[in-house]
């Protein structure tokens, strides 16, 4: 089938060629054939302009005219204008500009004209064709074609005779030429400007068009752009009246259309047949082939899902498929041995890796404790005896007599930050010195008694509320003053916690069983960790409280302890919106004691 598509791809490719060299052909055609019926219309105009010409000239050496009789000359006139419907009007002037005649009556007050050309044709003898104006007589779009009138003896102009053509009524010499529907022809002057137009010509006379001029005698001009009904077609542009015009013919691009659609159709129709077979010819293909492998697919899928049994043989319908069922049948085989080697090997590996891990848990435990021992003891020598000296002074200056507040106020200052210094370094000193005791079967509802009982009273004067809830009777082999220490710090932390918030208070210890482990929570209904903190909750050093309210070594020395144990510890939110900080440890075997007896005993000691 996919075979069949990627044929189908050439082909395609091949269709849309054919197709775009048929537009590209077509598209010639109409252009050739917009050229032609410009080169058509062209030839019209001249023709229809070299009988006015024709005309002109015999006027002009008529001798009524010669002699400049205009009584005379408007009877020659008027018989001339019922011949030629599109001339508007013919004019005789004298060479100052004078009307001496006019085939039309003119409005009163036109007895004499300033038209700039008229001492040109007076002094070249040369006939002139002026560009689109409104005529000042008729209020017509009219060009004007302006001839001299030369005396007897042929030496001199005498006169001027002025031909008015109407344009909105010129369209008419194309009536004969044969166009497609939407075409147009248009006559532009040697500015651009539209003189005549096939279709709405009362519309468009006048506007620039934007035809490009022609060079007299050239071939015609094609080429593909928007009209000034803004719709596109292929025109055709050729130079008439020796160059002083422009004709341009337009056909519609939907002429172009109309003849590629059928070729296309065509086109498609042979292209859809050709898919359809080879289509059907591949699904034949496909369909016999799949016959045959769904049993190797199935087979497949039983290796896939771990079954690496090896296949029965099957009879093959050729060659490639014996082949083909041989091989899995071999990679059955090899798989199988492959994963016994790899499990054995992942059993051997993970033993190993089991007991590198826990070597590497105790080096790094054991290289922080040195590190922190080295440091404690530093620090100890140096700072433990001028702490003390400096409390034993600050204690008998502040028994001497007639020592003032503000002195007794200093002196109690000096000794709480010598108090603080002294707290630091006995934290260290713990830090350094973890696992000071053997370990031992601890209930830690126990733990959690005495955790009680030490933070009670100042859980009741920070208005903190303190709830106990135990629902496991199973204790764990661990020291038991370890385990106070982590829990006492996770309480102090949650009343620190909420202290800093501001709001009332409440603390909950949870004992729980979490599987094989026993779950100590403390949760609190504080202001919760910062996402960013997180990640550093347990790193020695690390606190979120203001200076002089904790060391950073709480959640450390915590962390320390449950990690020797081979437990758990960490941090989560709550649904109270503050924290809560856990930590779990391996069962051990209880005494059966029963758990209404230990709510009891915790519910007595909150």
């Amino acid at each position: 089938m996919a075979a069949t598509l990627v044929l189908a791809v050439p082909l395609a490719a091949a269709i849309a060629w054919a197709a775009n060299a048929t537009r590209l052909e077509q598209q010639a055609v109409v252009k050739e054939q917009a050229a032609g019926v410009a080169a058509t219309a062209a030839a019209q105009l001249d023709s229809y302009l070299a009988g006015l010409d024709a005309m002109a000239s015999a006027v002009a050496r008529h001798p009524v005219v010669v002699s400049l009789d205009g009584e005379k000359a408007n009877r020659l006139f008027v018989d001339l204008l019922d011949s030629r419907p599109l001339v508007t009007n013919l004019i005789l002037l004298s060479p100052d500009g004078r009307v001496l005649g006019a085939g039309r009556p003119l409005p009163p007050g036109f007895d004499r004209v300033e038209w700039p050309f008229i001492p040109d044709v007076i002094h070249t003898k040369q006939p002139y064709v002026t560009d689109f104006e409104t005529s000042p007589f008729s209020g017509k779009s009219v060009v004007a074609l302006v001839y001299p009138i030369r005396d007897e003896h042929d030496a001199a102009a005498v006169g001027v005779l002025v031909l008015g053509v109407d344009l909105v009524r010129l369209q008419t010499v194309f009536a004969s030429v044969p166009l497609p529907e939407g075409s147009v022809i248009s006559v532009v002057d040697r500015e651009g400007v539209v003189i005549a137009r096939s279709a709405e010509a009362d519309k468009f006379i006048g506007q620039k068009s934007g035809t490009p001029p022609v060079t007299p005698g050239a071939p015609p001009v094609t080429s593909l752009r928007t009209g000034l009904d803004g719709a596109q077609r292929f025109y055709g542009d050729v130079a008439a009246m020796q160059g002083a015009w422009t004709v341009s013919v337009g056909i519609p691009r939907a002429v172009l259309l109309a003849r590629i659609l059928p070729v296309w159709a065509r086109n498609l129709a042979i292209a859809t047949a050709m898919i359809t077979a080879m289509v059907l010819l591949g699904l034949i293909i496909v369909w016999q082939t799949t016959m045959h492998l769904n049993r190797l697919r199935s087979a497949a899928q039983r290796i896939a899902d771990g079954d690496l049994s090896p296949l029965h043989r099957a009879p093959t319908p050729n060659l490639e498929f014996a082949q083909l069922q041989d091989t899995f049948i071999t990679m059955a085989v090899s798989l199988r041995d492959t994963r016994d080697a790899l499990n054995r090997q992942m059993a051997q590996e993970r033993k190993l890796n089991e007991v590198l891990q826990s070597l590497q848990r105790q080096v790094v435990r054991q290289e922080r404790l040195a590190a922190v021992g080295l440091l404690v003891s530093g620090v100890a020598h140096e700072v433990n005896n001028p702490l003390q000296g400096i409390l034993g002074t600050a204690e008998l200056l502040e028994r001497q007599a007639g020592m003032s507040p503000q002195a007794l106020d200093e002196i109690q200052f000096l000794k709480t930050q010598a108090g603080r210094a002294r707290e630091i370094i006995r934290n260290l000193s713990r830090f350094s010195t973890q696992h000071s005791r053997p370990p031992s079967i601890v209930d830690l509802a126990d733990v959690i008694k005495e955790v009680v009982q030490l933070r009670r009273r100042d859980l009741e004067d920070a208005n903190i509320a303190l709830e106990v809830q135990a629902t496991t009777v199973r204790k764990v082999y661990a020291n038991a003053t370890e385990i106070e220490q982590v829990t006492l710090n996770f309480v102090i932390n949650a009343q620190q916690s909420i202290d800093a918030s501001g709001s009332t208070g409440r603390i909950l210890i949870r004992l729980s069983d979490a599987g094989k482990k026993v779950s100590l929570e403390v949760l609190d209904n504080g202001p919760g960790v910062k996402p960013e903190d997180e990640a550093k909750l347990f790193q020695p050093f690390f606190t979120t409280k203001p200076v002089g309210k904790g060391t950073g070594l709480g959640l450390s020395v915590s962390y320390g302890i449950i990690d020797a144990y081979g437990g758990t510890i960490g941090y989560r939110g709550n649904d109270w919106g503050g924290a809560t900080f856990f930590f779990e440890l391996a069962a051990a075997e209880t005494d059966g004691t029963d758990i209404n007896d230990r709510q009891a005993v915790l519910r007595g000691s909150v």
